[in-house]
């Protein structure tokens, strides 16, 4: 579904990530993980088509096309999601309003019918149980007043109502109680098919306690410095990301550009 080869990436002139490879297939849960400033939220963002980064190097194969010549909007529609660390808000555009032009342009481009308010009323109502959110939230504006939970929750029934094939969520579990936790991920368990991919990025293993990913790879001063399964995750929990990083920033010293993968 997606292969990321050599991937360089800058922002405002400095180089965030320094040779990103990685292949993600239908089915599969990654976990992006790793310290502050270690390139996960700018490899994210990347994907999605951010206009403040630029790819220097590198190139992103997307069911066979090349991502990086598709605009945002296009990525958008072609099945590409992203959950946001900080979901913005949208003052004067109700969720059921904005929802309903996001579900409507997916069917125009795949060509299938689109849905009027009533049926779309129908389809948000039960899209909305899966991260228990009640009828009054989509009359209101995206997003505003909402708490940190509700925001999160809501971008998960964005994620519910758009069905991608490709989600990327951005350090959803940031600023979560243990019970919007428990919310958030079981609506990103029940949304996870064989059809589709799901990557997570996030700075905990208490997550993956929720989310169990088949690869867990960290990453290191824009690099993916140890890959593994969900063990690695337990790992990190237990020894930090010092070890990592320093033993990253060792090879890299010693081989120039190469990193410790293991």
């Amino acid at each position: 579904m997606l292969e990321i080869r050599n991937l360089h990436a800058s922002v405002a002139g400095n180089e965030i990530l320094r040779g990103i490879n990685l292949v993600i297939n239908k089915g599969e849960m990654h976990a992006i993980m790793g310290p502050n400033g270690s390139g996960k939220s700018t490899l994210a963002k990347v994907l999605a088509g951010h206009p403040a980064y630029e790819v220097t190097q590198g190139e992103v194969i997307y069911e066979g096309k090349n991502l990086l010549e598709m605009p945002t909007d296009e990525r958008a529609r072609a099945g590409i999601f992203m959950a946001f660390q900080y979901p913005i808000e949208v003052p004067g555009v109700s969720n059921a309003q904005f929802l309903r032009l996001a579900y409507n342009e997916r069917q125009k481009h795949r060509g299938e019918e689109e849905l009027d308010p009533l049926e779309f009323k129908d389809l948000l109502k039960e899209r909305a149980k899966l991260v228990q959110m009640d009828a009054s939230f989509m009359s209101r504006s995206v997003n505003e007043g909402f708490s940190g939970g509700e925001k999160k929750r809501n971008e998960i029934l964005q994620m519910a109502v758009l069905e991608p094939r490709l989600a990327i969520l951005d350090e959803t579990d940031s600023g979560l109680d243990i019970d919007a936790l428990r919310i958030v991920a079981d609506g990103v368990n029940k949304l996870h098919t064989a059809e589709n991919a799901t990557i997570v990025v996030t700075h905990y293993q208490r997550l993956l306690n929720y989310i169990v990913p088949d690869f867990v790879h960290v990453l290191a001063a824009g690099r993916i410095a140890r890959e593994g399964g969900k063990e690695l995750a337990l790992e990190l929990e237990e020894k930090g990301y010092d070890w990592i990083t320093k033993a990253s920033t060792a090879n890299a010293s010693t081989n120039g550009t190469s990193i410790a993968v293991g």
